[in-house]
């Protein structure tokens, strides 16, 4: 008896599901669904919500009749059943309505015996019932609610559950049997293998390439390019390899002018939260060279003259969401963080080199200061947000427009850095044709205002805390975490409208609207727009994050050389799910590619890729995988560049290269299937090919030796 009570109770909570699919499957052809019927006729109809409800019913009753006893027993259940079974039907035989808006006339529709629609006019002097806010709203009710793995979330757990209740979507802190529109991770994409539909807030190889020794050879590759727009990211030496190279460059500095005494900061490659962070003024002084064990570290030039307030150095955290790498879609969020050192700045000196509360930034080292200040103002405190420090800034004269510009124009670039090697990332976890997820992130930028006001990037965050409390210590060894308003303002509204942009149901309707034209100055004078009122619920904020990419690609779009070599490289490996070049296949891309000659035989095309894979590999002692990854690979092909376009600059003799690859494969596709892409993954490299300039006015950098990345699965969390 109580098996049958609880197979009945299932089968009620089956067809009130099935009604509420119906229903939002009704809502697809609502008024608000449907803006540009002409003359704003709105259009209302009901549905036949029943029909799987009544098949639902009718597999129930037959059930039943199988168990004579129990259906007796609990007829109750089973009459309730029949009454509810005879209102569906009712509902199926009312007829659609269409009223007219602005007018007190409704089309009253009957259906014929053949199926057609007749219709006749009347008039009624109430008000329609599904005009206006009213039915806007019961159709927001009414539209299935997104659904949202936070298994995984972690850290970020008290953010996303706020802001999972603002949007009243689903969540399943447990995890959920059947595939969720939005799975959230705390780490990395890896977090959960299993997945093959929906989205994750992580990218493949996001961790990997936002390490110190990896983000600076990214960077360092735009600058040999591009040095004019990429002088925004300090000056670095990769340790223990280029020791020799950083300790002559040095001595041959001071010995120019004695008078000179710089100072450096050291990051160790996989520190995270300020951890192993350390200033010298010498080589001599570096620790990951003494001792037995060699550390990875990133060694640079240290910023002695940062802007002040209240005498005290600070950096800016900025929140910035990758929407998708194909195409390649950024946002940024319109308000940031800044945090402070908790005592008075002074240059370096030999005394004070040691003192991290006055150097270093990190909220995690100052928030155990004794002097480090919780506050619920935002404007004041260790901790405030970084529209406050504009205002205070605007107040003095201040070029807010030109701060804001320079700040976006750094984050776009930055991103554009670190594309090519997503993209290998991704095919390799998702190669095409395979079923997967597709991917977003939120990125922590870290960046340091000179006094000068220029921006300069310290480092990016793969896994920015979202924390919206601190800890508080309410006697000694006894600590309780206490809500921090300035977190919160910042963090939730992050979260919330990432989540906004995600929806499965916007990202359908989606289209990249704002793809060239102005200026990046004026991303800080638009507050609302397109992107903050697309399609969202008029109980919510508007947008907290405003787009910046393909907003302005005509501006940047020409950084993207590396990108079309990747696409290349994506071309030819030869093996899904590989992220190396083998030597049959870098003898394929020199053949197709019709770069061997009488100078330049196959033979030598194989002295090269064995010359430079040894030595890449020779730096990656825990790689598993042989070959020639995209970084050797970027680095023969500035070499077979620079061999067949001479007495020109580097830009010149890659775009060169570039357009003769291109053209040579572009010819190859005409007589071959076309390869088929999915999205988020590597471009056409025919179709990126387009406005890149041809002529260049600065000077290209010395060719600098490249190292192999540094891959390793440690989360890159920072606060």
């Amino acid at each position: 008896m109580s098996d049958h009570y609880e197979r009945v109770k299932i089968e009620l909570q089956q067809m009130k599901e099935e009604e509420n699919e119906a229903a939002a499957a009704e809502e697809q052809l609502s008024p608000a669904a449907v803006p540009s019927i002409p003359a704003e006729v709105a259009f209302t109809a009901r549905r036949d919500l029943s029909r799987s409800s009544i098949n639902g019913r009718s597999r129930s009753k037959s059930r039943s009749k199988a168990d004579g006893h129990e259906r007796q027993v609990n007829g109750k259940e089973l009459a309730d059943l029949k009454s509810n079974s005879s209102q569906g039907q009712s509902r199926v035989n009312n007829d659609p309505n269409l009223h007219i808006k602005g007018t007190a006339r409704l089309l009253k529709a009957k259906t014929a015996s053949n199926g057609h629609v007749e219709s006749c006019l009347r008039h009624t002097d109430g008000k329609c019932e599904h005009h206006g806010k009213e039915g806007e709203s019961k159709a927001a009710k009414k539209r299935r609610a997104v659904t949202v793995d936070t298994s995984k979330a972690k850290t970020s757990l008290e953010a996303l559950k706020m802001s999972i209740r603002q949007l009243k979507w689903k969540e399943f802190p447990m995890g959920r049997r059947a595939a969720c529109d939005i799975y959230w991770h705390g780490v990395s994409f890896h977090d959960n293998e299993n997945i093959v539909s929906g989205q994750v807030n992580k990218f493949p190889g996001m961790i990997e390439m936002l390490r110190k020794i990896n983000l600076s050879r990214a960077v360092r590759t735009m600058q040999e390019l591009f040095p004019e727009e990429y002088n925004f990211y300090p000056r670095s030496w990769i340790l223990p390899e280029e020791y020799q190279l950083f300790s002559t460059q040095i001595r041959l500095l001071k010995d120019n002018d004695s008078t000179l005494k710089p100072t450096y900061i050291v990051k160790p490659d996989s520190g995270s939260q300020g951890d192993g962070i350390y200033l010298i003024r010498d080589p001599a002084d570096l620790r990951v060279i003494s001792g037995a064990h060699i550390k990875q570290a990133v060694v640079q030039d240290y910023i002695q003259k940062p802007l002040l307030i209240d005498k005290l150095k600070f950096d800016i955290r900025l929140y910035v969401l990758v929407r998708s790498l194909e195409p390649l879609e950024i946002y940024i969020a319109k308000e940031g963080l800044s945090r402070f050192c908790t005592e008075p700045y002074q240059e370096p000196s030999q005394k004070n080199l040691s003192h991290v509360f006055m150097h270093l930034t990190n909220y995690s080292l100052n928030v155990h200061s004794g002097n480090f200040v919780h506050s619920d103002s935002c404007s004041t405190g260790s901790k405030r947000t970084f529209s406050s420090i504009l205002y205070r800034l605007a107040s003095k004269g201040v070029d807010i427009k030109k701060v804001w510009s320079d700040i976006i124009a750094l984050v776009i670039k930055t991103v554009i850095a670190l594309v090519p090697e997503l993209k290998v990332y991704y095919q390799a976890d998702i190669p095409p044709g395979k079923p997967g997820p597709t991917c977003f992130q939120i990125l922590g930028f870290d960046i340091l205002l000179m006094k000068n006001l220029k921006p300069v990037l310290l480092e990016v965050n793969a896994n920015p805390s979202m924390r919206i409390e601190h800890e508080h210590e309410v006697s000694p060894g006894v600590f309780e975490y206490v809500p921090s308003p300035v977190d919160e303002e910042v963090k939730v509204g992050v979260i919330r409208d990432t989540l906004r942009l995600m929806d499965p149901a916007q990202r359908k309707q989606h289209t990249a609207s704002n793809t060239g034209g102005g200026s990046p100055e004026e991303a800080i004078v638009v507050e609302t727009g397109s992107d903050e009122k697309e399609g969202m619920a008029d109980s919510l904020p508007s947008l907290c994050l405003k787009q910046v990419f393909p907003k302005y690609t005509k501006q940047f779009h020409y950084l993207r050389v590396v990108e079309r070599i990747a696409a290349i490289f994506l071309r030819f490996l030869g093996v899904k799910g590989t992220m190396r070049l083998g030597p049959t296949s870098f003898r394929t891309f020199i053949r197709n590619c019709k770069l061997s000659n009488s100078s330049f035989s196959m033979a030598s095309a194989d002295i090269l890729y064995i010359d430079i894979t040894r030595r890449w590999a020779g730096m990656l002692p825990d790689s598993r995988e042989a070959g020639m990854c995209l970084q050797a690979f970027i680095e023969a092909f500035f070499h077979l560049a620079a061999r067949r376009f001479k007495a020109v600059p580097l830009r010149e003799q890659v775009l060169s290269l570039l357009e003769v690859c291109e053209g040579a494969l572009e010819g190859q596709s005409h007589s071959e299937k076309p390869r088929t892409h999915r999205s988020h993954t590597n471009p056409n490299p025919a179709s990126s090919q387009t406005s890149a300039p041809t002529t260049f006015s600065s000077p290209a950098l010395t060719r600098r030796r490249h190292r192999p990345l540094q891959l390793s699965a440690k989360a890159n969390t920072e606060n």
